[in-house]
C-alpha cells in the first residue's frame, strides 16, 4: 500500500476520534445534562470533577489530534504524499497527535480512577464506597465511567493511529512515496 493511502485511512478515523473526546468532554461539564452544576462550579462550590476541567478530550484528544489529522489528511491527496518533505512533517504532527492522546489518557485514566463529585445528605463525596448513596446529580457515576471510559478507548486509538502514522511517515520519508510518482516540490 502507497503511504499516501495509509495517511489517508489513519487521517478520516482520528477525526471521528477527536469529535467524540470534544463532545464527551463537553458532555462532563453537565452531569445529568444540566447547567446548574458548571455554574455552582464557576461560582467556587465544587460540583464537577477537577479531571474534566483538565480539559483532556477537548485540548489532548481533540485539537492536538485534530491538526495533525488535517495534515496527515492533506499529505494523502490524490493517494499519493506530495513529497518526502510532506511525510516529514507528517512525523511531527503524529507525534503532537501523541502527545495529545496521552495527555488525553492520562486524564481520562485519572478521572475514573478518582471517581465523581456527588452530593449526600449536606455534603459531597468523593469516597469510592459511598458513591451509590449519591442523590445529586442522577446517576453521577455511571454518567462520569460512561464517558470517562470513552475517553480512555478514543485516546488510546488515537495514540495507535498517530504512532501508526509516525512510522509511516518514516517509510515515505526514507523510501519514498508512492511507487516513483513523487514529487520534490513544495507542499
Amino acid at each position: 500500500m502507497c503511504t499516501g493511502a495509509c495517511s489517508k485511512f489513519i487521517a478520516v478515523p482520528l477525526y471521528i476520534l477527536a469529535l467524540v473526546s470534544i463532545i464527551c468532554n463537553i458532555v462532563l461539564f453537565f452531569p445529568d445534562l444540566q447547567t446548574k452544576y458548571a455554574a455552582e462550579d464557576r461560582e467556587g462550590h465544587p460540583r464537577i470533577t477537577e479531571e474534566v476541567k483538565y480539559m483532556g478530550g477537548v485540548i489532548g484528544g481533540g485539537i492536538m489530534v485534530l491538526i495533525p489529522a488535517i495534515h496527515i489528511h492533506l499529505t494523502s491527496s490524490g493517494k499519493c504524499c506530495a513529497n518526502r518533505c510532506g511525510m516529514f512533517l507528517s512525523i511531527g504532527f503524529a507525534a503532537a497527535g501523541v502527545a495529545g492522546a496521552v495527555y488525553s489518557l492520562s486524564v481520562a485514566a485519572l478521572g475514573l480512577a478518582n471517581g465523581p463529585l456527588c452530593y449526600w445528605s449536606n455534603i459531597y463525596l468523593t469516597e469510592k464506597h459511598m458513591w451509590n448513596w449519591c442523590i445529586l446529580p442522577k446517576d453521577v457515576v455511571e454518567f462520569n465511567v460512561g464517558l470517562f471510559s470513552t475517553l480512555l478507548v478514543a485516546a488510546c486509538l488515537e495514540l495507535i493511529l498517530c504512532l501508526i502514522q509516525m512510522i509511516n511517515g518514516l517509510f515515505g520519508c526514507i523510501c519514498g512515496t508512492c511507487s516513483g510518482k513523487e514529487g520534490f516540490g513544495p507542499l
